[in-house]
């Protein structure tokens, strides 16, 4: 049998792919295309598989396939021994039949009989057939490992279209796929392989760039030779990753000479969606740089900066402040010897585009945001919830009430001031025309209406943070305001029964939620969670939600301890840290953390927790037990020893506790180890005589409390 390796290399030729999709196209196709050959046996788990993806092919080449798979013996349990075989122990009618239909001769059905296998088969013996199965060769193995890899792909839309009438199909055939497919490749070493996918027979031959192919079309020699003869004679970057690299390169370059230029240092925007898209729009990249009027510089820089961005795919320079400048990079799909047309070409382009900007901007001025304030009860909210005006008068009402917890009068009326206008830009032109300068604009609008800084700044801030990694509001009003936001939608949807499941959570949810955990811990807010639950609740009219708040609250602590733990804390730590007694505010967990995994360290823990559990489990199953020790009724020498420790032990963990030293007070409590332990050892807690029961549940109730004000270290038992 033939185990000969040769590279492969497949290719795909088909008119422009949706560039948003193109690099997940291009890495789903080489990887489900390889996949398929090794669960096949034609290629090794170890095989390099390089993928290319162009806005006109999809391409991959794997290292070391077999020409055929190695045969492969195969054990097929054909059925009981009491159904094969008579009282004679002969083949019956259905075991002939199943072996004949597995391809074994049956003329001597003794000697298939004795070929058989017996073995037990849970608890009844059965028959089974051994046999050899040939390996496909690597032509069977590509036909079924390319249509598999089509039929995987990740296709955002498929769409269908008619194949061209030829001798070898008569009549006109429909086909379904990403886009009308043209020419295909399939190539071991210099070898074409016969394969027919989309009504395309395999061959050698491929287009290169539309405009600058040197040759058309581009013949592949062999499948090593693929992306160097792209790029010589169809002037084709092939891979995905190398062109991304390339724009880069290309970009920093015409970057430093625009600034270069200037006197300064540019520095093109950094956009990794941007890059990606770019990359699938071009098959040879050529950055330009290109300018637009000075003018267009008073409009606030994220309006230009988007419309550059989503409407044209420019790069926008930014000077070293990041402050954007009238420069910006075009990548063109074309290298002109003059390429003044193209440059003008996409500055005449831009400039309508930065007009309309502009326009927007200075129209949407003439008017106060607060006269705005009065057109949200036009725009609807949630069908169940009301407009945005209702909407915006619950924001205030909770809002105004943390603001007052917070920083009293000054900070409530800074806050309602902020939430009544953080909306007020929905209306405006400017986000009508771009949703994604939502807040950002409010933030322009109010200082052009003479408003603090403070609110100003709360206004773009209350949606923070909008993904995970971004930043808190900068300011006192700003997280306020975003709280009470987030707060209304977390009560609001989760009232109405709109409750995220699985992975679907079509209100950002969760996202709010781990927005109300970031802001409580980390801005050190004085505030409980479960406080704000009940407040935002009270912020809807009665009858309208149904009471969810303990769901709320269940949700929100899921969300705590997922964020907990991505700070790099186990689950029992975060347990530990979070079901403190008397927790109170969040904005403590980082230190009872940190004094958390300081305890467990010492090698009193072990002992200690394991103490607290059982702690735990006394006194769950006593009834109201009051923590108050009376000297006179302790008998025990080791009861005894216990409270003297306590006495001594526990005052000062206690004023390490209230001096927020949480890491020296759980390590002054280790000292308790040793009497804990003799405790245990020598004392029945549940004395026959009901006054020694009740003092020493007093005392273990005393030490409980003692010991979980940090964390609760029951939960760090094993």
């Amino acid at each position: 049998m033939n185990m000969t390796t040769q590279n492969l290399l497949v290719e795909l030729f088909v008119e422009e792919l949706p560039p948003k999709a193109l690099k997940k196209l291009g890495e789903a196709f080489a990887s489900t295309l390889a996949a398929s050959l090794q669960s096949q046996g034609l290629a090794n788990a170890d095989a390099v598989v390089t993928p290319f993806a162009t806005p006109r092919r999809l391409a991959a080449h794997i290292t070391a396939v077999a020409t055929q798979a190695a045969d492969k013996a195969v054990s097929q349990k054909l059925m009981p021994v009491s159904v094969g075989l008579d009282a004679a122990g002969n083949a019956t009618p259905a075991l002939l039949k199943k072996l004949q239909a597995l391809g074994a001769d049956i003329t001597n059905p003794a000697s298939a009989v004795a070929g058989l296998k017996r073995a037990m088969d849970g608890k009844a013996e059965a028959l089974f057939y051994d046999s050899l199965v040939k390996g496909a060769t690597i032509t069977e193995g590509l036909q079924k490992a390319v249509t598999e890899a089509l039929a995987k792909l990740p296709i955002p839309k498929v769409m269908s279209y008619q194949l061209a009438q030829n001798c070898d199909m008569p009549g006109w055939s429909s086909v379904s796929f990403v886009r009308p497919a043209h020419k295909l490749i399939a190539l071991q070493a210099d070898k074409t392989l016969a394969i027919e996918v989309l009504g395309l027979k395999s061959g050698r031959e491929t287009l290169g760039h539309r405009f600058e192919a040197a040759v058309s079309p581009v013949v592949i020699k062999d499948a090593d030779s693929y992306a160097a003869t792209l790029l010589k004679d169809g002037a084709v970057i092939a891979s995905f990753a190398e062109r991304r690299a390339e724009i880069e390169r290309q970009l920093k370059v015409a970057a430093t000479k625009a600034g270069a230029a200037d006197g300064t240092t540019y520095s093109p925007i950094d956009d990794d969606a941007l890059l990606d898209e770019v990359t699938a729009l071009v098959e040879r990249p050529n950055v330009l740089t290109c300018a637009f009027e000075k003018e267009f510089l008073d409009v606030p820089q994220e309006c230009l900066i988007l419309t550059m961005k989503a409407n044209q795919k420019y790069f926008p320079l930014l000077d070293a402040a990041g402050k954007l400048s009238n420069k910006f990079l075009v990548v063109s799909n074309i290298s002109p010897a003059d390429a003044s047309a193209v440059i003008g070409g996409n500055e005449r382009v831009v400039r309508p585009r930065l007009a309309d900007a502009k326009f927007f901007f200075d129209q949407d001025r003439k008017k106060t945001l607060e006269s705005r304030v009065a057109g949200l009860d036009k725009v609807v909210y949630h069908n169940k919830l009301g407009s945005q005006g209702e909407r915006i008068l619950r924001v205030r009402a909770i809002a105004k009430a943390i603001g007052q917890q917070l920083g009293g009068e000054t900070l409530a009326a800074q806050a309602d001031q902020a939430a009544n206008l953080a909306k007020s830009d929905l209306v405006t032109d400017m986000v009508g025309e771009f949703p994604e300068l939502q807040g950002i604009m409010g933030r322009y609008y109010a200082l052009n209406d003479g408003l603090s800084t403070a609110v100003a700044d709360a206004i773009e801030d209350h949606y923070k943070p909008r993904f995970a990694g971004d930043t808190l509001p900068r300011n006192d009003v700003g997280v306020v305001v975003a709280l009470a936001d987030k707060l209304e939608t977390l009560v609001g949807m989760f009232g109405i029964g709109n409750l995220p499941t699985g992975d679907k959570d079509p209100f950002a949810l969760r996202r709010h939620a781990l927005g109300v955990v970031r802001m409580l811990v980390e801005s050190q807010l004085s505030l409980h969670f479960y406080e704000l639950t009940r407040l935002a609740f009270a912020s809807f009219p009665q009858g309208l939600l149904q009471d969810r708040a303990t769901e709320l609250d269940e949700f929100l602590i899921e969300r705590l301890k997922g964020y907990l733990k991505d700070g790099g804390y186990s689950g029992a730590e975060v347990d530990a840290a979070i079901y403190a007694q008397k927790l109170g505010a969040w904005s403590t967990l980082p230190k009872r953390l940190a004094a958390v995994r300081a305890f467990a360290a010492l090698p009193e823990a072990a002992a200690l927790a394991a103490a607290n559990k059982r702690i735990s489990n006394i006194l769950k199953k006593a009834e109201d037990v009051d923590a108050h020790v009376s000297a006179v009724l302790l008998k025990e020498p080791a009861e005894i020893a216990l409270f003297a420790a306590m006495k001594e032990v526990i005052p000062k963990a206690k004023a390490e506790f209230e001096a927020g030293d949480y890491t020296a007070s759980l390590q002054t409590l280790a000292a308790l180890r040793a009497p804990v332990d003799a405790f245990f050892d020598g004392v029945m807690v549940n004395a026959e005589e009901m006054d020694l029961r009740l003092n020493r549940q007093g005392l273990l109730k005393s030490l409980h409390e003692a010991m979980n004000r940090v964390a609760d270290l029951s939960k760090l038992a094993t």
